[in-house]
């Protein structure tokens, strides 16, 4: 992912409960390990344009979608009433969705909408 703010970008994440130590706010590329050899991964804008000096933004948000599962249904209700609580921007709060999901959409700090749920049963 491209971080327009790399700090606010890696305080959301940390808030999701991904390991990122705090040096990595000034860093220009942070990786985190997501096991079985997934890595998420953030540039800042300044990194991109190091290689690709042409590089411009989307002019709209939205550059990814991602999703956290959590172990409950009340797990779900939290993490979105602290990341909104937060100042993050809530897409929807937490429903019963008919798929048999606890669900939640809300943005991070560069617009990219992020999915919260955890299985009703």
């Amino acid at each position: 992912m491209i971080a327009i703010d790399l700090p606010a970008t890696l305080a959301f994440y940390r808030a999701l409960g991904l390991d990122i130590p705090a040096e990595a706010d000034t860093a220009p590329h942070v990786e985190a390990d997501l096991g079985g050899g997934i890595k998420l991964m953030w540039d800042t804008e300044e990194t991109i344009r190091s290689f690709a000096p042409d590089y411009e933004p989307p002019a709209s948000a939205g550059r990814i979608g991602i999703c956290f599962e959590f172990d409950s249904p009340a797990e779900v209700d939290k993490a979105y009433a602290d990341l909104t609580a937060a100042g993050h921007q809530g897409g929807k709060e937490p429903w019963d969705a008919d798929w048999g999901q606890r669900y939640a959409l809300v943005r991070d700090p560069d617009g990219n909408e992020v999915s919260l749920y955890a299985s009703l049963s």
